[in-house]
């Protein structure tokens, strides 16, 4: 019984990371149709950010914030440099100019920082515990999970009471009929940036706290989860976004429990199979909505 809660916490602690990355990519997907697999980079820049200024002697209460900054401010350049020219293009350009501008910032992180990851030295209260019985528990999965449930509360209170919210809403609902009611395109869509690049740096936080080394290649495997998460839960959909992270941080939970020995290697092969599977009976998502179209002459 203590194996099993000790488990329980493990995959809530990684499933909000998972939903904080992929609450930022169903948001960006559910405006402008565009899987932004750069979403990965994000975290990267802030855990860069995190190694860089602590370098300096920036204390941890200013580090925090320059992290999220530095993933907002990537955010924001990236949709005005990358993405603002192909706005209306077809998905496949959309898709195959996210995958290069993720390359192109690797390549970056690569030539600024070199191959060798680069160790974030945390404070000593991120390794923290408190015990309960048997179970050792650390505060940083509790900060983690409590966090995460506050920024998805937040957020949803945000999408429907602020102005802002409600023209996310509406753009991500009908994006042409929103700029016909004179809701300004590019407020609409910076705003969405900026709330995807606040995700990726607070997801970058959590992550690199467990993982105390940043890489050119670091965004990768995370961004990945996110976006798998984020197809389980269904394109567009916030709420199965968080969902399907929650779902996926499960399956990969009770998988590498479940496996023994050298078998543990292909915890990422099977979870992913599993999701597979889940997409063969339901396409859309758990929470995804169909399209249907009128194909009569």
């Amino acid at each position: 019984m203590n194996e099993v809660v000790q488990q329980i916490i493990n995959f809530l602690s990684i499933g909000s990371i998972y939903a904080l990355i992929a609450l930022g990519v169903a948001l960006i997907f559910s405006i402008l149709k565009l899987i932004n697999f750069a979403h990965g980079e994000l975290m990267t820049f802030a855990g860069y950010a995190m190694f860089f200024f602590h370098g300096f002697g920036v204390p941890w209460l200013l580090l925090v914030p320059i992290a999220i900054l530095s993933s907002v401010v990537a955010a924001v350049l990236l949709e005005r440099v990358a993405y603002r020219l192909l706005r209306g293009a077809q998905p496949l350009t959309l898709l195959l100019t996210s995958f290069a501008v993720s390359l192109i910032l690797q390549s970056g992180f690569l030539l600024a920082f070199g191959a060798r990851p680069k160790a974030i030295e945390f404070p000593i209260w991120v390794d923290a515990f408190f015990i309960v019985g048997d179970i050792r528990i650390q505060w940083l999965d509790i900060v983690t999970f409590c966090v995460t449930m506050l920024i998805v509360l937040t957020l949803t209170v945000f999408l429907r009471r602020s102005i802002t919210g409600l023209a996310l809403r509406s753009a991500a609902s009908d994006f042409n009929t929103t700029k016909l009611m004179g809701i300004h395109a590019n407020r609409v869509i910076v705003g969405t940036f900026v709330v995807a690049g606040v995700l990726a740096g607070l997801a970058a936080l959590f992550y690199f706290a467990s993982t105390p080394v940043v890489a050119p290649k670091s965004g990768f495997e995370p961004m990945l989860k996110g976006f798998i998460a984020t197809v389980i839960g269904g394109m567009g959909s916030l709420v199965g976004a968080v969902i399907g992270a929650f779902l996926l941080a499960a399956l990969e939970v009770f998988v590498e429990v479940t496996l023994v020995g050298s078998l543990d290697v292909y915890v990422d092969a099977i979870v992913f199979g599993i999701a597979v599977l889940i997409l063969r009976f339901r396409p859309a998502g758990l929470f995804g909505l169909r399209r249907i179209e009128d194909v009569r002459a």
